[in-house]
Protein backbone atom coordinates (compact mmCIF):
# COMPACT_ATOMS: atom_id res chain seq x y z
CA UNK A 1 0.00 0.00 0.00
CA UNK A 2 1.59 3.10 -1.16
CA UNK A 3 0.69 7.02 -0.05
CA UNK A 4 1.05 7.97 -3.64
CA UNK A 5 -2.58 8.40 -4.98
CA UNK A 6 -4.70 8.90 -1.29
CA UNK A 7 -7.53 11.06 -2.19
CA UNK A 8 -8.17 11.90 1.10
CA UNK A 9 -6.05 13.21 3.98
CA UNK A 10 -5.29 9.39 5.49
CA UNK A 11 -2.38 9.12 6.91
CA UNK A 12 -0.17 5.87 5.51
CA UNK A 13 0.48 4.59 9.20
CA UNK A 14 -3.46 4.65 9.57
CA UNK A 15 -4.43 3.29 6.32
CA UNK A 16 -2.13 0.39 7.37
CA UNK A 17 -3.21 -0.22 10.73
CA UNK A 18 -6.79 -0.31 9.19
CA UNK A 19 -6.23 -3.34 6.58
CA UNK A 20 -3.78 -5.03 9.02
CA UNK A 21 -7.38 -4.73 11.70
CA UNK A 22 -9.86 -5.68 8.87
CA UNK A 23 -7.15 -8.91 7.93
CA UNK A 24 -6.70 -9.81 11.52
CA UNK A 25 -10.57 -10.04 12.32
CA UNK A 26 -11.67 -11.66 9.18
CA UNK A 27 -8.74 -13.42 7.44
CA UNK A 28 -8.75 -15.00 4.28
CA UNK A 29 -12.54 -14.01 4.15
CA UNK A 30 -11.74 -10.33 4.06
CA UNK A 31 -12.44 -8.69 0.32
CA UNK A 32 -11.78 -5.49 1.10
CA UNK A 33 -11.20 -2.48 2.84
CA UNK A 34 -12.04 1.15 1.68
CA UNK A 35 -11.74 4.45 3.59
CA UNK A 36 -14.01 7.48 2.74
CA UNK A 37 -14.83 10.90 4.18
CA UNK A 38 -17.68 12.80 2.74
CA UNK A 39 -15.77 14.41 -0.40
CA UNK A 40 -13.76 11.11 -1.13
CA UNK A 41 -12.77 7.82 -0.47
CA UNK A 42 -9.46 5.46 -0.73
CA UNK A 43 -9.03 1.55 -1.51
CA UNK A 44 -6.65 0.71 1.11
CA UNK A 45 -7.03 -3.46 0.20
CA UNK A 46 -9.37 -5.77 -2.34
CA UNK A 47 -8.28 -9.41 -2.46
CA UNK A 48 -6.31 -9.80 -5.86
CA UNK A 49 -9.09 -12.67 -6.89
CA UNK A 50 -11.69 -9.72 -7.34
CA UNK A 51 -11.43 -7.22 -10.20
CA UNK A 52 -9.62 -7.26 -13.27
CA UNK A 53 -7.78 -3.61 -13.16
CA UNK A 54 -7.53 -0.96 -10.38
CA UNK A 55 -10.51 0.96 -12.95
CA UNK A 56 -12.86 -1.94 -12.40
CA UNK A 57 -12.39 -1.59 -8.32
CA UNK A 58 -12.43 1.72 -7.82
CA UNK A 59 -15.86 1.58 -10.10
CA UNK A 60 -17.28 -1.20 -7.77
CA UNK A 61 -16.32 0.86 -4.59
CA UNK A 62 -17.66 3.87 -6.05
CA UNK A 63 -21.10 3.18 -5.68
CA UNK A 64 -20.60 1.36 -2.59
CA UNK A 65 -19.27 4.81 -0.78
CA UNK A 66 -22.01 6.59 -2.20
CA UNK A 67 -24.50 4.63 -0.46
CA UNK A 68 -23.03 4.30 2.74
CA UNK A 69 -21.85 8.22 3.07
CA UNK A 70 -25.73 8.41 4.10
CA UNK A 71 -24.03 7.25 7.30
CA UNK A 72 -23.00 10.71 7.90
CA UNK A 73 -26.21 11.55 8.02
CA UNK A 74 -27.26 9.16 10.53
CA UNK A 75 -24.89 9.70 12.83
CA UNK A 76 -26.31 12.58 14.85
CA UNK A 77 -29.73 11.11 14.55
CA UNK A 78 -28.40 7.85 15.68
CA UNK A 79 -26.95 9.79 18.79
CA UNK A 80 -30.24 11.20 19.73
CA UNK A 81 -31.99 7.85 19.54
CA UNK A 82 -29.29 6.36 21.93
CA UNK A 83 -29.94 9.53 24.57
CA UNK A 84 -33.46 9.21 24.82
CA UNK A 85 -33.17 7.11 28.26
CA UNK A 86 -36.75 5.33 28.74
CA UNK A 87 -37.40 5.55 25.08
CA UNK A 88 -34.59 3.51 23.97
CA UNK A 89 -32.25 2.02 25.70
CA UNK A 90 -30.08 0.47 22.92
CA UNK A 91 -27.00 2.60 23.44
CA UNK A 92 -24.70 4.79 21.18
CA UNK A 93 -24.44 3.62 17.47
CA UNK A 94 -21.53 1.08 17.07
CA UNK A 95 -21.13 0.02 13.11
CA UNK A 96 -23.32 -1.57 10.15
CA UNK A 97 -23.43 -4.69 8.76
CA UNK A 98 -25.59 -5.22 5.60
CA UNK A 99 -26.19 -8.93 4.64
CA UNK A 100 -26.09 -9.88 1.25
CA UNK A 101 -26.67 -13.23 -0.21
CA UNK A 102 -22.82 -13.83 -1.31
CA UNK A 103 -21.50 -11.71 1.82
CA UNK A 104 -21.45 -8.88 4.17
CA UNK A 105 -20.69 -5.20 4.03
CA UNK A 106 -19.36 -3.74 7.18
CA UNK A 107 -19.45 0.45 7.51
CA UNK A 108 -17.81 1.95 10.87
CA UNK A 109 -17.99 5.83 11.27
CA UNK A 110 -16.13 8.34 13.24
CA UNK A 111 -16.35 12.13 12.81
CA UNK A 112 -16.14 12.64 9.63
CA UNK A 113 -14.12 9.03 8.48
CA UNK A 114 -15.52 6.26 7.94
CA UNK A 115 -14.24 2.58 6.52
CA UNK A 116 -16.11 0.40 4.82
CA UNK A 117 -15.20 -3.48 4.97
CA UNK A 118 -16.49 -6.28 2.86
CA UNK A 119 -16.34 -10.15 3.57
CA UNK A 120 -17.37 -13.14 2.07
CA UNK A 121 -19.99 -15.49 3.83
CA UNK A 122 -19.14 -16.46 7.61
CA UNK A 123 -19.56 -16.19 11.48
CA UNK A 124 -20.76 -12.52 11.51
CA UNK A 125 -19.19 -12.52 15.51
CA UNK A 126 -15.64 -11.14 13.64
CA UNK A 127 -17.38 -7.93 12.40
CA UNK A 128 -17.60 -6.95 15.52
CA UNK A 129 -13.85 -7.42 16.47
CA UNK A 130 -12.72 -6.02 13.45
CA UNK A 131 -15.31 -2.70 13.52
CA UNK A 132 -14.23 -2.63 17.09
CA UNK A 133 -10.79 -2.18 16.21
CA UNK A 134 -11.47 -0.07 13.42
CA UNK A 135 -13.38 2.47 15.52
CA UNK A 136 -10.39 2.60 17.97
CA UNK A 137 -8.17 3.43 15.09
CA UNK A 138 -10.41 6.17 13.88
CA UNK A 139 -10.59 7.76 17.00
CA UNK A 140 -6.69 8.25 17.66
CA UNK A 141 -6.69 10.62 14.41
Amino acid sequence: MESVGFETDIRPDLAEGLVSAARTSLGDTLRSVVYFTPAGFDVLYTRTDLYDSPEAERQAKELLVEFERTGFAEVPVRSVIARMGDVSDIGPYQFTVRFHEHGFVVRVIRGNAGVLFTADSMDVSAFAEGASAIRGLLDGT
